[in-house]
């Protein structure tokens, strides 16, 4: 008869362990082996749904082997593979090994980093990587952080932050700029903090889609002239669509001048600290009171691993409450719950701390180097090709293009036929790209984070647009329903 505890992580069970891990790593590497180049199948909603809900979860399988045959049919035989090239849709990126192999300690002790007596060690690791990281970014000893779950909650807790500088201010008065192509997560921590949407005011772009210094200027004097409050000031180190960087001494400049909290959000720009050959395109990020970084993109780590850092550490004390039972004033042992939005987390700075130590900062910066180089290179072929329309020249690894059949077609009809154009690569899963809205025009979006990929591999998945594009224009193409496996790949 089998023990209750058979399946606990325990000495007593180190050999099933072993052979589960090891069963689920085959299974994962033959899965790895049989996409045939393709990133994707493009399973329906519907199916993935039914296919998951058919499920009796009281019924429990009973047999690894069975219950792994059982994930393949689930999610794996149609999972999106981002070490694909023709994966060009998003920000996600291709994953190194050391923090794969991170991720076995990470889940199997299972530290939570919000107190030294939960995680010993782990503790001193976190903080050393957020130290190195403050360097980095041109910090002085003063500097401090946490690591978090990515973009939108550092830009969430810097934001949270920048309000507790200004206490006794009404809420209501308080204001934060942004680039008007900035991440809409500063939107979403406006409301969360209470603030409402009116408090983010949008400041306009110039022609390379950089916060327009100008423009931020003037912003800024009509709010003082209303007797609205500066709360801060939001700069970002690569948008999502073009990859643009704000001129950063400039912003930080206006912003110090009218009093407000500097935050750069650096989510897809970050990886540029270590980038042996691009780090000057930072420059003036040092003078950010906060600056959010997700290693989950251009770090090519697994999600999520990112952080928040400060400038000054004392500020970090906003966020700060005390519980006699996790983190009393009184406490001997640092808690890095005194400075995190979250209670229980995970060790995600493990998976860092393995890339570092094994490849070393100058391989990942390499890594990024080289997808930006590819960019580059695919948007000068692009900007070649009669039928093909290049919003702007890629600013870091981002392409936004769109196909143009012929003079004849209004923004509406073109707008139709790219997502008639998208909706069919994904359908039958030969490349995924992503879509977006210029200046109220709709465009198609290539992501590049792969430095495996090759300038020929992306121009074959232009080919297929272009291809794709010729024939539905001979052919044109109704919309299609709501909720169709278009959906799926907005």
């Amino acid at each position: 008869m089998r023990s209750p505890w058979q399946h606990l992580f325990h000495p007593a069970n180190a050999g099933r362990y072993r052979e589960a891990v090891g069963s689920a790593v085959d299974h994962l590497v033959d899965h790895l082996g049989e996409t045939g180049g393709r990133p994707l199948t493009g399973i329906s909603p519907r199916e993935a749904a039914a296919r998951a809900t058919d499920v009796d979860l009281d019924r429990p399988i009973g047999d690894g082997p069975e219950a792994l045959a059982e994930l393949s049919r689930l999610w794996l035989d149609d999972a999106i593979w981002f070490h694909e090239p023709a994966a060009a849709a998003h920000l996600n990126c291709p994953v190194v090994i050391p923090a794969l192999a991170a991720e076995v300690f990470i889940s199997g002790v299972n530290s939570s980093l919000d107190t030294f007596d939960q995680s010993a060690g782990a503790t001193f690791i976190e903080r050393h990587l957020v130290d190195w990281t403050a360097a980095r970014i041109g910090y002085d000893d003063r500097a401090d952080g946490v690591f978090t779950t990515g973009g939108t909650q550092s830009n969430l807790q810097a934001l949270l932050l920048a309000r507790g500088q200004q206490e006794g201010r009404a809420p209501e008065r308080l204001r934060i700029f942004a680039s008007a192509d900035g991440h809409f997560s500063v939107q979403k921590a406006a409301r969360i903090l209470g603030l409402g949407d009116e408090s983010v005011v949008p400041v306009a772009v110039d022609v390379s889609r950089r916060m327009d210094p100008a423009a931020l200027s003037r912003a800024l004097g009509d709010a003082a002239a209303a007797g609205l409050t500066p709360m801060a000031v939001v700069a970002t180190a690569g948008t999502t669509d073009f990859g643009a960087i704000d001129p950063l001494p400039e912003v930080a400049a206006l912003a110090k001048a009218h009093g407000a909290w500097f935050h750069v959000d650096a989510a897809y720009g970050g990886g540029l600290l270590v980038s042996p050959r691009r780090r000057s395109w930072l420059a003036g990020i040092e003078l950010a009171d906060s600056v959010s970084i997700d290693y989950h993109k251009t770090w090519f780590q697994p999600v999520s691993c990112s952080a928040l850092v400060v400038r000054d550490g004392a500020t970090l004390g906003h966020v700060t409450w005390h519980a006699d039972y996790l983190n009393p004033k009184d406490s001997a042992h640092p808690n890095q719950v005194d400075k995190s939005l979250q209670t229980t987390r995970r060790f995600e700075a493990l998976k860092l701390w393995m890339t570092l130590r094994v490849m070393g900062a100058d391989a990942i910066g390499e890594h990024l180097d080289t997808v930006l180089d590819l960019a580059d290179a695919v948007a000068a072929e692009l900007t070649a090709m009669p039928d093909i329309d290049v919003a702007a020249a890629p600013q870091l690894s981002t392409i936004v293009f769109r196909h143009v059949p012929g003079p004849d077609r209004d923004e509406d009809g073109l707008a139709r036929h790219n997502a008639a154009i998208r909706a069919e690569l994904f359908d039958d899963g030969r490349a995924l790209v992503a879509a977006t809205r210029v200046d109220g025009r709709a465009y198609l979006k290539l992501t590049l984070l792969n430095p495996i990929a090759t300038v020929d591999d992306v121009l074959g998945v232009v080919a297929m647009v272009r291809e794709t594009g010729e024939r539905l224009q001979e052919r044109p193409t109704a919309p299609r329903p709501r909720g169709g496996r278009l959906a799926v790949a907005r």
